[in-house]
């Protein structure tokens, strides 16, 4: 059955036991996801390429009628076409508590996963398409309007024309406005293009890929090399955050696949193949458990900081110093 995105509501678990999202727009898929899956406590994520190398457990453990007694719900990431065998195999047995959500890419309309959910009754099929400049343009109005954040409508544009018709970037970008503004600074569009374009920053992204690794003489070189202002102590803490999250997500897929190299080359967005080594030393030395703690620690740092703002080189400096070295 199709829907259109706007019609998620009338999406029922109960009764609808497979749920395609395909489309270009990330950011919506993702929402959508998250609005489906959030009263439900059981929530089993897998990635496509991880099913496709070993499809016979995964059919096998997905079969077993004991895996959905909790209502537990499969989300498979990266989908693709090469998912329809083995998804068609798990509904031809007709399973009562059979609710898998595929967020897949494009499909066009000779896919058969298209097809079929589009004409089977108990499955839904949503197309997510690339949101519209005007689109990201009231939203992001509306975001910073809530927040009480002033911004001129051009630098708006300035960050729309950055996302490439995906919202989840944009929310990304005005994330990091929103922290830069409780500085008290204004916002110029000198300063939302140094915020939209942090990627470049490399002494901020060096000192995050060595704390991950404990390197204790690099990290505190960093520091001392580095006259960081009290604005790049919000983005230091957001890009701590951000690569938390990301190894936390590849720290999960590791301690199921025990294989890092498949860990590795499954990533997305890709890993770049310079940071592929140092990852991987990530990996190895923070357990999914001490990262949730780290993400928790950064979280409370991060309100701290917008409360104190002048005091931010010193909180950051020190729960650098203080965390960095010791195992969560």
């Amino acid at each position: 059955m199709i829907l259109k995105f706007y019609e998620l509501n009338k999406i029922d678990l109960n009764k609808n036991k497979l749920i395609l999202f395909y489309g270009k727009n990330e950011g919506l898929k993702s929402d959508a996801v998250e609005k489906l899956i959030k009263n439900y406590d059981e929530i089993l994520y897998y990635d496509e390429k991880t099913i496709l190398e070993d499809s016979s457990n995964f059919i096998e453990s997905t079969l077993n009628k004991s895996l959905f007694e909790k209502e537990k719900i499969i989300v498979i990431k990266r989908a693709s076409e090469k998912i329809f065998k083995i998804i068609n195999e798990i509904n031809s047995k007709n399973i009562e508590d059979f609710k898998i959500i595929v967020n897949s890419e494009s499909l066009d309309k000779k896919s058969k996963l298209r097809s079929f959910c589009e004409k089977d009754k108990k499955s839904i099929c949503i197309a997510f398409y690339p949101d519209n400049e005007q689109t990201l343009s009231r939203m992001a109005y509306n975001f910073f309007k809530e927040r009480k954040i002033l911004i001129s409508q051009s630098i708006i544009n300035l960050i729309v024309n950055k996302c490439n018709g995906d919202r989840q970037n944009l929310v990304n970008e005005m994330q990091k406005i929103e922290n830069f503004s409780n500085s008290g600074k204004r916002i110029t569009t000198d300063v939302v293009t140094r915020l939209t374009n942090i990627i470049e920053n490399h002494e901020i992204s060096d000192l995050v890929k060595n704390y991950l690794v404990r390197n204790k003489k690099k990290v505190i070189y960093i520091l001392n090399e580095n006259n960081f202002s009290n604005e790049d102590c919000v983005l230091i803490t957001r890009s701590f955050l951000n690569h938390s999250k990301r190894i936390l997500i590849l720290a999960k897929e590791y301690e199921l696949n025990k294989n890092i190299d498949q860990t590795i080359s499954s990533a997305r967005p890709p890993i770049f193949w310079k940071d592929k080594e140092i990852t991987k030393q990530q990996i190895y030395e923070w357990s999914p458990e001490n990262l949730k703690l780290l993400i928790y620690k950064l979280s409370e740092l991060e309100l701290l900081i917008k409360k104190n703002i002048n005091n931010s080189i010193n909180l950051v400096t020190d729960f650098i110093l203080d965390e960095a070295f010791t195992k969560a």
